[in-house]
């Protein structure tokens, strides 16, 4: 993976910190809405993270499939990719 593993990291950290808070807001029965809103920061987080991995794919694995001729099978894995993200 060429993405920076120490950004990777420490964005999936807190977004393990924050699942663990939500965990701990049902167990105490907090107000629906507050978990919601918990749940979409982590959803947000949980994007930005596949973005940067998407981003190091295009740039390293990619770019170099369409430098050595391979880019057919780099062009169907990402259609097959932004198929299932647009679902």
């Amino acid at each position: 993976m060429k993405a920076k593993p120490t950004n990777i990291n420490r964005l999936l950290k807190t977004a393990k910190g924050q699942i663990d808070g939500v965990l701990k807001m049902i167990e105490d029965d907090r107000y629906c809405v507050d978990i919601s809103n918990q749940l979409m920061a982590i959803i947000s987080i949980l994007k930005k993270v596949n973005q940067e991995i998407l981003r190091a794919h295009i740039q390293g694995c990619v770019k170099d499939a369409f430098q050595t001729g391979k880019e057919e099978e780099k062009i169907e894995e990402l259609v097959d990719l932004f198929a299932k993200i647009t679902k």
